[in-house]
């Protein structure tokens, strides 16, 4: 006689816990060149972000009446506070990074039915909901370099010490773009680029360091087949497309692909949030479609739009067409003809 007292998403379960630990290994490599480059108190944010985390979540599933330890310990609500934390500003104060983290758990995933049912990925929610409420706290990044002590910049998160232009300002992308939209016509990019106390090598000064961690991570997860490379790579390349081609018409305007690929949340974006197994697409050609649109979108966002980043924007608005895409690329059925 078959045991049927343990049902199968308990396998499944395990399976995602073994998975999200996964995810959290690979975001160390840009954590750590975060702490390196500016400081450690954006540990300060990860703490508060999973604390958070995890205390909405375990109010969520009493009031839902779902077991506590079964999906506490599956690690979801972890993976959602560090993409939460990693695309706040590190010096935010600290109820910013608290309430994006609240309305990311409560609303954008158990008000659809919890783990597996959110059509929107919640850490993108989290973001483009505290820039339409925030944007000024929301566009307040460390400077490279800046000479605050970790107790200092504690202080500045917890509203005991006043924010200073010293220590904080727009990233490199939103600098970028301000200043070709201040000086139109009289500036190039060549120009800007040339100012080393913002801009590194090939992007923003120290952020490459940082992407290149979200890079190497990346690749970790691609290695261990716990994403596929569809989603990733067409992201890539709709932003690279995009980039290249206004970049060859017109370079004094419009900065060269590289540095789009290593600033802002392209990296992040591309091996952490378009590969979500929930909110995104499922199918092989869906995932093409998926990432590819949303590195275009993502950079006509930056570039033309409103924001600083547009990869949260652009994923949210992919979101809303995961279903149209999947219907529309499904396999043939195994033993019937393709239609097409």
């Amino acid at each position: 006689m078959m045991d049927f007292s343990t049902p199968p998403y308990l396998l499944k379960n395990a399976s995602v816990q073994r998975v999200m630990l996964q995810v959290v290994a690979a975001l160390v490599p840009g954590i750590a060149a975060y702490v390196w480059i500016f400081g450690p108190v954006i540990l300060v944010q990860l703490a508060l972000a999973t604390a958070t985390a995890l205390a909405a979540e375990a109010a969520m599933l009493k009031l839902r009446n779902k077991p506590l330890s079964l999906f506490l310990s599956d690690g979801s609500a972890i993976v959602t506070a560090w993409l939460i934390a990693l695309t706040f500003p590190p010096l935010s104060p600290w109820w910013l990074i608290i309430t994006g983290t609240l309305f990311a758990i409560v609303v954008a995933k158990h008000l659809y039915g919890g783990l597996g049912q959110n059509p929107f990925n919640p850490a993108m929610v989290a973001f483009a909901v505290c820039i339409v409420s925030f944007p000024a706290l929301m566009s307040q990044w460390p400077a490279v370099g800046m000479q605050v002590s970790l107790a200092d910049q504690i202080a500045v998160v917890f509203g005991q010490m006043p924010r200073l232009d010293a220590i904080s300002g727009a990233t490199p992308l939103d600098t970028l773009k301000t200043a070709l939209k201040l000086d139109e016509g009289t500036v190039s990019v060549a120009a800007l680029l040339a100012d080393q106390t913002v801009y590194g090598f090939f992007a923003g000064r120290g952020w490459e360091w940082v992407t290149g961690g979200y890079l190497l991570g990346g690749l970790f997860l691609w290695w261990r087949g716990i994403v596929s490379w569809h989603a990733p790579l067409s992201f890539v390349a709709g932003l690279s497309l995009l980039a290249t081609g206004l970049w060859l018409y017109n370079p004094a305007q419009f900065a060269n692909p590289l540095f789009h690929l290593f600033s802002g949340g392209a990296m992040l974006g591309a091996w952490f949030i378009v590969t979500d197994p929930v909110s995104g697409c499922t199918t092989p050609k869906g995932k093409l479609i998926f990432g590819f649109s949303a590195g275009v979108l993502a950079y006509l966002i930056r570039v033309f739009g409103g924001y600083p980043d547009g990869v949260a924007f652009a994923v949210l608005l992919m979101n809303l067409c995961v279903p149209l895409i999947d219907l529309y690329t499904q396999p043939a059925i195994f033993g019937m003809k393709d239609k097409s």
